[in-house]
């Protein structure tokens, strides 16, 4: 497994890895879950996938496995903040304006979001190693910005995996009952501190060579 991370300005860089990941989320977040956002047959897309998020993937013989999206909560893209700062404004219907104590917008924090790992991940040590790249791969983007925090909406079981795994996760809010899904979330907070070994780090995707058609 090896962990890449990027923007969009960079993405190019990785091949279709940041396509495939767009992928990954439709099968997972709306084939399996069921949520009602933006999708086409392939992908699922939002309002967040926007030059200012960061992306974290893991890559295995050259396919992405896993990944999450990463922002600053002081972005700020058209209408748009971040996705629980808009849900506190009540711009997201299917999230509760309660699920946060407070507003936050400040560098020092970022948002945390679409995390997923591939049905194809089938042990659990493998899905260990998967979530820790991703999770370190955000952290990493987040303290090279000057962040000291990370914070996600997420299902409550996703903070005792990562707390086995070295990472200081707590809840800050109250959880809530996704009756779409039937999981239960909650705002989990972590600080951006590389609290667990060196995730092997890819520089490239290997891309196809392009075959041009033959000059007249």
């Amino acid at each position: 497994m090896e962990n890449v991370t990027f923007n969009l300005a960079q993405a190019h860089v990785f091949g279709s890895a940041f396509y495939d990941f767009l992928a990954l989320r439709k099968r997972f977040f709306v084939d399996t879950l069921g949520w009602d956002i933006p999708h086409d047959d392939q992908v699922e897309m939002d309002q967040y996938d926007n030059p200012k998020a960061w992306y974290s993937l893991v890559l295995q013989d050259g396919e992405v496995i896993g990944g999450a999206r990463a922002m600053a909560t002081t972005t700020q893209w058209g209408s748009h903040s971040y996705m629980l700062r808009d849900a506190l404004r009540g711009k997201l219907i299917d999230i509760p304006k309660s699920v946060m104590v407070a507003d936050v917008a400040t560098p020092d924090v970022w948002e945390c979001t679409r995390l997923v790992i591939s049905d194809d991940v089938k042990t659990h040590a493998a899905r260990s190693t998967c979530l820790s790249m991703i999770v370190q791969g955000l952290i990493d983007v987040a303290a090279d910005a000057g962040a000291t925090q990370l914070m996600s909406l997420s299902p409550l079981a996703l903070m005792r995996a990562l707390r086995q795994l070295g990472f200081g996760a707590e809840r800050i809010g109250e959880p809530y009952l996704n009756e779409g899904d039937g999981r239960r979330y909650a705002v989990l907070s972590m600080p951006a501190e590389k609290s667990v070994p060196f995730a092997p780090r890819a520089t490239h995707r290997p891309q196809p060579t392009p075959v041009h058609a033959p000059s007249v």
